[in-house]
């Protein structure tokens, strides 16, 4: 039986993180949630999380600037972005830095989860 796939996701706004921990909790996959990028960097699930959901704006570091980070770092996680604030410069950097998907809040469940099979499936060039 292949172990369940661990998602982290981070947003600083709690509502966002409990939702979308209920959400991906219920179909069955392992959740851990963040208020912070520096929280998730200095966590335990760094290092076996299977994919990063994170809010692109945060405060301290962005979500693109820790997937930078986590780049540079020779980590190769895929990442999902979502965001109250959807433009084009955003987007474009999001995905030249290595995103999987760029949603925009609010987007619908049928939408999160495809980009999320995407993004464990492998590379791909999923954008939202």
């Amino acid at each position: 039986m292949p172990a369940p796939s661990i998602i982290s996701v981070i947003d600083d706004d709690a509502s966002v993180r409990l939702a979308t921990n209920n959400l991906l909790t219920s179909r069955g996959y392992t959740v851990y949630t963040f208020g912070s990028a520096h929280e998730f960097l200095q966590s335990a699930h760094l290092e076996t999380t299977s994919c990063v959901i994170a809010d692109v704006q945060m405060s301290v570091m962005s979500g693109v600037e820790l997937l930078t980070h986590m780049r540079s770092h020779g980590r190769i996680t895929p990442f999902i972005f979502m965001t109250a604030f959807p433009d084009e410069a955003v987007r474009d950097r999001a995905q030249k830095a290595g995103a999987t998907c760029f949603l925009a809040k609010p987007f619908s469940t049928p939408t999160l989860l495809q980009c999320l099979e995407t993004a464990l499936s492998g590379p791909g060039d999923a954008t939202m």
